[in-house]
């Protein structure tokens, strides 16, 4: 509750956007304060559309540009918005977005939208969306809240096409749809389990173990 606290304290006037404490709201995201292995949020997407690099890549830009956009909105909108209406005003505003990057995914990548299915309209509900949008945006102006969203737009799509990564090389064998041990020779079956949703769950917890090992030993 501390951290959140702190977060929507307006940033000062005469700070530069890119000073050393707005640069953290797009470093710390990607490591230390990461949506999905630290915060546990987003994780439903995740598991669910990462067995192959393209939806994966497209789901996480999907995000990056409905997170960035609402937080700006929200921070414009902040001092006029009633406190009492906040959760349904920024669940519009989420809304909003996360329809048009829909439609615009079904008219340019349809096939990769029928794959994403209804994830790319379950951000309005993404907990990493709605709680950076109330922690953050809600209290700071426009550019830590540009700032603040691009980190933890970045930071959840490192991690799906970490796990993306893994799940479609050691499960099918390829990258982005590209056949890597064909390409040289190689019969490789595939591990079927890499494509289930304990095959994510499996690489999600190794992402966990490896980060707050390093991060452990760099505190110590």
């Amino acid at each position: 509750m501390s951290t959140e606290v702190a977060e929507v304290k307006e940033v000062k006037k005469s700070e530069p956007l890119f000073s050393k404490k707005n640069r953290k709201l797009v470093s710390n995201p990607l490591d230390i304060d990461n949506p999905i292995t630290v915060q546990v949020l987003g994780i439903c997407s995740a598991l669910a559309v990462t067995t192959q690099m393209k939806p994966a890549f497209t789901m996480a830009v999907s995000l990056v540009v409905v997170l960035i956009a609402s937080s700006l909105v929200i921070s414009a909108l902040r001092n006029t918005i009633p406190s009492r209406i906040r959760i349904v005003v920024q669940l519009a505003v989420i809304a909003t977005f996360v329809i048009l990057v829909d439609q615009v995914l079904k008219a340019y990548v349809y096939d990769i939208s029928k794959q994403l299915s209804v994830f790319v309209g379950l951000i309005i509900t993404n907990c990493i969306v709605m709680g950076r949008l109330e922690a953050f945006s809600m209290g700071n102006k426009l550019g830590p809240s540009f700032l603040d969203g691009l980190g933890n737009g970045l930071g959840y799509g490192i991690i799906l096409m970490i796990v993306a990564f893994f799940r479609e090389f050691l499960g099918s064998g390829a990258l982005f749809g590209f056949k890597v041990f064909e390409a040289v020779g190689l019969h490789y079956p595939g591990n079927g389990l890499m494509l289930l949703p304990a095959g994510a769950c499996i690489v999600v917890g190794v992402i966990i173990w490896v980060q707050r090992s390093l991060n452990g030993y760099r505190e110590g």
